[in-house]
């Protein structure tokens, strides 16, 4: 009677490990996930800076009009989204 609760066992045991690795394997790949959203963020932060100096210096400068100026600013931030995109994809 012994040897059957141990097969009886064996599947449960199996079950658990499985379980137990598919769980680690699914944090690490939250992790990495995390990360990269981290990153993106930081992009995206540092290409709203970017255009706004973008703007701020072409203003200063005065030799492109304000739709110029707006123009140059929504292209350093569409820079940033596309890195953003090639850090998560």
């Amino acid at each position: 009677m012994h040897t059957m609760s141990t097969k009886r066992q064996s599947p449960v045991l199996a079950c658990l490990v499985a379980a137990g690795l598919l769980a680690m394997s699914g944090a690490a790949l939250a992790t990495n996930q995390s990360q990269q959203r981290q990153q993106g963020r930081d992009v995206n932060q540092q290409a709203k800076q970017d255009a706004r100096s973008t703007k701020i210096d072409c203003r200063q400068e005065n030799n492109k009009s304000n739709a110029a100026c707006r123009h140059d600013k929504r292209d350093t931030k569409q820079d940033g989204r596309q890195e953003k995109r090639d850090i998560k994809y």
